[in-house]
């Protein structure tokens, strides 16, 4: 690995990447949108396949479901990082794109337990697991895409646009839903309104497939065709230390990612006694500034470097969270909300804004799919996916205080991990392709 001299991009070559940044993106967007319309929509479809007369009973066994999702995502990050290494970037994000149609159209019209009985939870479940396995494999190749495509001395910047683009799937998610509540019912929604944002993204991912059909493929045709790409043994055998590194600081960033954008609506909801309309509306402001953040903190990446960005994440992460967890508890005002919220995500951007390109730098060509894409696999769905599900839990338990220790503790994991990063501005693999 080494540091060359920025390369000098011509007028089109610079337009080309920039669409090409545009392309996958918007793929990416869409994924994320049908995969988070899930956690939106759950305060209205709960009871629909999980009856009970307590809502936090019908609450946990959504949120396990949604955590069974995250399940899948290690299988996804294997499976599509060794598509991806071997038959190329754009060959497996078409693919994860379709899967995650299917997926979101199968719940659209799913019956439920008043029609099917127990065949509709267990129906339900095996649709997110599939969702699962298309994410697990987006993360890994749409990240390593754009890494590779982004523009030598800004690739914090423009990879940053993966973050945008999946707190936008979010963002777009929590829109749909409160237009929804301001046109329909609360009965409404309960009876049938929350079907519609699963065919939303289900159409939309059609249109998505098409948008990726027409990328050109990063990854070089000698790589493809080489012996151990895209090969566990490859993996483990020369790249170990940077899988279990990645492993590290992914298993604080996602928790802490988790705790504050998908459980957060909850949480003002159950925790804090906010209206759920309101707490929608919190958390659609807040997830639209906190999009709008990724790039800057992406380009402030290329100038102080992303070791420094993520050892000022671990360390703010660690002392912050359960300050801003316990106001949250007990405010009562929606913009104060609003504000300590805000402060979280600028904390947690600072990860998020170079979640993928940090991997992408730290794993070669023939390997850098699979590398990054099953490393935060696996932490993604240990600790990410059980956010939501430990959080209700300890909640539940009347041990709420509990889980702030432990997103600060795991924050306090990533900072450790981070001080042996090297200088990814001067020791990077993708500086060697360029």
């Amino acid at each position: 690995m080494n540091t060359p001299a920025a390369p000098q991009y011509s007028a089109h070559e610079r337009r080309s990447r920039i669409l090409a940044i545009v392309g996958a993106s918007s793929g990416n967007l869409v994924e994320w949108f049908d995969f988070y319309v899930y956690a939106f929509t759950a305060l209205y479809f709960a009871h629909a396949f999980f009856p009970s007369d307590d809502p936090t009973v019908q609450l946990l066994n959504t949120a396990g479901v949604f955590a069974a999702g995250f399940l899948m995502r290690p299988i996804g990050g294997w499976l599509f990082g060794r598509i991806a290494d071997k038959k190329g970037r754009k060959t497996a994000m078409m693919i994860s794109v379709l899967m995650m149609c299917g997926g979101s159209l199968a719940i659209a019209v799913m019956p439920t337990y008043a029609t099917i009985g127990v065949a509709a939870p267990a129906l339900l479940l095996l649709a997110r697991l599939f969702q699962g396995l298309s994410v697990g494999g987006e993360y890994g190749t749409s990240a390593t895409y754009m890494s590779e495509v982004a523009l030598k001395g800004q690739r914090g910047f423009f990879a940053s646009f993966q973050y945008v683009t999946l707190i936008g799937g979010q963002l777009l998610a929590v829109l749909v839903v409160v237009i929804l509540q301001q046109l329909l019912t609360t009965e409404e929604l309960r009876e049938w309104g929350w079907r519609i944002p699963f065919v939303v993204g289900a159409i939309t991912a059609v249109i998505a497939f098409y948008l990726r059909r027409s990328l050109n493929e990063t990854a070089k045709e000698s790589n493809l065709k080489r012996k151990e790409s895209g090969t566990l043994t490859e993996l483990f055998a020369h790249h170990k230390r940077a899988f279990f590194t990645v492993l590290g600081f992914t298993a604080g960033g996602s928790l802490i990612f988790y705790t504050f954008t998908t459980y957060m609506q909850k949480y003002l909801v159950n925790t804090a006694g906010m209206d759920p309309k309101v707490a929608s509306g919190v958390m659609t402001f807040a997830l639209f500034c906190y999009m709008c953040m990724q790039p800057l903190f992406g380009a402030l990446s290329d100038r102080i470097g992303r070791k420094t960005s993520m050892l000022w994440f671990g360390a703010l992460g660690m002392l912050c969270t359960w300050p801003i967890l316990t106001a949250l508890k007990t405010v009562s005002s929606p913009y104060a909300a609003f504000g300590l919220i805000i402060l979280a995500m600028a904390i947690v951007s600072l990860y998020t804004s170079i979640s993928g390109l940090i991997k992408a730098e730290m794993f070669p060509p023939q390997i850098r799919a699979l590398g990054v894409g099953l490393s935060y696999a696996v932490g993604n769905a240990i600790f990410g996916g059980s956010a939501e599900y430990a959080a209700l839990g300890l909640k539940s338990m009347g041990m709420e205080e509990v889980f702030y220790l432990y997103v600060s503790a795991m924050c306090g994991v990533a900072l450790l991990v981070c001080l042996l990063l090297p200088d990814l501005r001067k020791v990077s693999y993708l500086n060697d392709e360029d």
